[in-house]
């Protein structure tokens, strides 16, 4: 049977490798969707793959090249069998043992929920064929990725084994395939890796529901000091002002505070580095996955910033729009009158205007340089210019761009409805904060010392070095 694979196999080789010793095939079982990509996927890569099927004269169409025999047939001329069968379908594998005996078995299986089965699906095929050797990989891939190529986002894979030759037989194949192999040990680590691919965004969770939850409050806020007070005071109904006026109040809101959010644990890890005079010693939790998550808060903010821009751009067309300017100017031309043009109103509203659109221009580049095919064409110093310091200049025109809409409403009793504060007043207080901490930052006598700290200077404490010198 070996010599007939071998003759059939031997127009896979390369052209110009006639005397390269044979290659030996990769078999795998199962010819559904995930099953041919691979298998595409390795013949491109220069291997020769053999299918392990039930019904091997009849299975759906293959990979040209490949060859289908019976599982037992293909699992006798491989040396690596990769499962791509669901848990549900592994009792046959029992009849399969004297065949599968010292075999490199590949599992790529993943369940449907968690915890549907007391172990993992790499510890129960162990249990099921003790003489084969069992690796966890390829678990997190999909048929697309595999049929298109790696991205940025689905490069890195994982897998996890009890033999080290086994998974070191594996992560060379995968890294042949063009992916980046991460070792998580023995297979008592396949549990955690089989839950990866039931994650639903998990480093987004903290952020969205920031983002929902501050929606969600100042949109309820600007509802009750703008639609209810109106009701209640003056018997006004204009609850329809609610689709878009309102809607376009919350969405800069939330965006200037999820993007201050942002630079605001940078500021916090710096203090608390200079407070502790090293930065040797690790940053508290809270603070650690606050950092880890600033990306994300970051393009939740340029999506409400994105949003508040399409809703100021659709003002001119509204309904209310055009019929307050229609009535406006109906009773400039009844009572013979016209309105002086103020200067000072001009430059605030140009000014209003420019700091808004620079901002988001800002805001647009910010959001570019963080796609992985992006930032990994930038140096460090290059990436960490735009993300930190043009962030913070995003920041400073984007909450000067609120100064200005705002300009001395602050100043007139009308502008705190009910004894509150307007909701434009209430979002400037965190990115306020972060740009006086970012500039006490800056003053020449914390920065050297900042910087001394992040290039492994250490502050000595009194006691110590007393200590020390009693010891000479």
């Amino acid at each position: 049977m070996s010599k007939e694979v071998k003759s059939e196999s031997v127009s896979l080789c390369p052209l110009g490798t006639a005397a390269a010793p044979e290659q030996e095939p990769l078999c795998i079982f199962g010819t559904g969707d995930f099953g041919r990509s691979l298998g595409q996927r390795l013949l491109q890569s220069g291997y020769k793959v053999v299918y392990g099927s039930r019904r091997p004269h009849s299975c759906d169409p293959l990979p040209q090249g490949a060859q289908v025999m019976s599982h037992a047939a293909a699992a006798q001329s491989a040396s690596v069998v990769i499962l791509c069968i669901h848990r549900e379908h592994y009792d046959f594998l029992e009849t399969l043992a004297p065949q599968l005996k010292g075999k490199v078995l590949v599992d790529v299986s993943n369940n449907l929920k968690k915890n549907v089965y007391p172990e993992a699906n790499a510890e129960y095929l162990h249990k099921l064929i003790p003489g084969a050797h069992v690796v966890k990989a390829l678990n997190t891939l999909s048929a697309w990725v595999l049929q298109n190529g790696p991205s940025d986002a689905s490069r890195q894979v994982y897998l996890c084994g009890n033999n080290v030759v086994a998974k070191q037989t594996v992560a060379e194949m995968a890294t042949k395939l063009g992916f980046t192999v991460l070792d998580r040990g023995s297979l008592t680590a396949a549990r955690e890796l089989e839950d990866f691919p039931l994650q639903l965004f998990p480093e987004w969770r903290l952020p969205l529901r920031l983002a929902i939850s501050l929606s969600a409050f100042f949109f309820i806020y600007v509802v009750i000091t703008d639609v209810v007070y109106a009701y209640v005071k003056n018997g006004k109904d204009i609850s329809f002002r609610i689709m878009v006026s309102l809607a376009n109040k919350v969405f800069p809101i939330v965006s200037l505070i999820m993007l201050s959010l942002c630079y605001l644990p940078g500021v916090i890890a710096a203090f608390l580095q200079l407070y502790r005079g090293t930065k040797y010693r690790r940053f508290p939790d809270w603070l650690d996955r606050w950092m880890l998550c600033r990306k994300q808060l970051g393009l939740i903010a340029l999506g409400f910033a994105s949003l508040h821009v399409l809703y100021t751009l659709i003002i001119p067309i509204r309904y209310y729009v055009r019929f307050r300017l229609a009535a406006n100017t109906i009773s400039q031309i009844k009572e013979n009158r016209t309105s002086e043009f103020d200067t000072d109103v001009a430059w605030r509203s140009d000014s209003y205007l420019s700091m808004g659109i620079l901002g988001f221009g800002f805001y647009v580049v910010l959001g570019i340089t963080s796609l992985p095919s992006v930032s990994n064409a930038l140096s460090w110093r290059e990436f960490s210019f735009i993300q930190s310091k043009l962030g913070y200049v995003t920041l400073f025109f984007c909450t000067f761009h609120t100064y200005l809409y705002g300009w001395n409403r602050f100043l007139f009793p009308s502008s705190y409805k009910w004894y509150t504060p307007s909701a434009y007043m209430l979002c400037l207080v965190v990115p306020s904060v972060v740009i006086v901490l970012k500039l006490l930052l800056l003053l020449p006598c914390v920065d050297h010392r900042l910087v001394r700290i992040r290039q492994g200077w250490e502050r000595t404490d009194p006691e110590e070095d007393s200590n020390k010198s009693l010891l000479k």
